[in-house]
């Protein structure tokens, strides 16, 4: 069943609307504002964090993702999910054409002439969306790695964009981190992903530790599924610190996000740990707390320039 809010969007806004003329300009920016405002991660998506002047052209980002999103998640039949994410790239390529007419295409338009964004990032994330679609086991970890170069990746690339300092040092932290909270993310919501036919561990890995499909359908929770979550929350916090150098290479004014956001991805994997593995019979959040100690420290840390050398919210 698709969403309400969701519902009415795809019927005002969808491949059968007819509205009578596009929004304006400010009209699609207040529409991707909103976007924002509804959905919630474990830190809000446009957080005061970030730079004033970036916020808009984040959450006409974030628009693109979620309408993507939604495309493949909340349309019960694959095939009609395919042929909704060939029409979003059809009003992407219309965008680049400078005739769009979508809301969501009006304000992302704006943010791509500004910051000067080739389409490929924005291309990439619906590959990913196609592949869940069709695709709902990864034999290897290097085949999980590949999907999360198409379903993770691009989001951190866009953001370099628009902090103006897209290198392909920069551009390679960014994947470490951006692959990090992807795979902390699967960590997190096993659950989540079970209920929608997917499985995002290595098959490899789960042969290697007798967790097999049955056991996913029972939600068992034993000592196969705990060395199996162990692997996974490792590699997910290797590739986090990895990339945690890119925190300092950013302007000044994006360092804290980041780094909260990094530090968020850390404390998800630390709490799946405390709580043995088990995310089966609760999924990890973070609290309040949680969030305000994160990034009282990620602040004072990165005053100090001792982020790096150790200390960890």
């Amino acid at each position: 069943m698709v969403k309400p809010s969701f519902a009415e969007d795809l019927q005002r806004y969808g491949p059968h609307a007819q509205p009578e003329r596009p929004p304006t300009l400010r009209q699609s920016r207040r529409y991707c504002r909103r976007l924002a405002r509804q959905h919630y991660e474990n830190f809000t998506v446009v957080s005061r964090l970030f730079p004033r002047a970036l916020r808009q052209h984040i959450c006409n980002i974030y628009a693109y993702c979620r309408w993507a999103d939604d495309l493949a998640d909340e349309v019960a039949d694959p095939r009609q999910s395919l042929a909704l994410l060939a029409w979003w790239e059809k009003h992407l390529r219309m965008c680049y054409q400078g005739q769009a007419i979508h809301p969501v295409f009006i304000a992302l338009g704006d943010t791509i002439r500004k910051f000067n964004i080739p389409d490929d990032p924005f291309v990439d994330l619906l590959v990913a969306f196609r592949q869940d679609q069709q695709v709902h086991r990864y034999e290897t970890h290097g085949q999980l790695l590949e999907y999360c170069r198409y379903s993770a990746n691009p989001v951190g690339r866009l953001m370099l964009y628009l902090c103006q300092c897209h290198t392909p040092e920069r551009t390679r932290l960014s994947d470490w981190i951006c692959t990090g909270l992807q795979l902390a993310n699967f960590c997190q919501d096993v659950a989540v992903d079970w209920q929608r036919g997917r499985v995002y561990f290595p098959q490899v890995e789960c042969r290697r530790f007798g967790y097999d499909e049955s056991m996913f359908a029972g939600r068992v929770y034993n000592e196969a599924f705990r060395r199996l979550m162990a692997v996974q929350v490792e590699q997910a916090e290797a590739l986090l610190r990895r990339g945690l150098p890119l925190v300092n290479m950013l302007p000044s004014d994006m360092r804290l996000p980041v780094a909260v956001f990094v530090f968020g991805g850390l404390k998800i994997l630390d709490l799946i740990k405390q709580h043995n593995y088990d995310v089966w019979n609760a999924r990890p959040q973070l609290s309040t707390t949680d969030k305000l100690r994160i990034l009282a420290t990620c602040w004072w840390q990165l005053r100090r320039g001792t982020l790096l050398v150790g200390t960890e919210p």
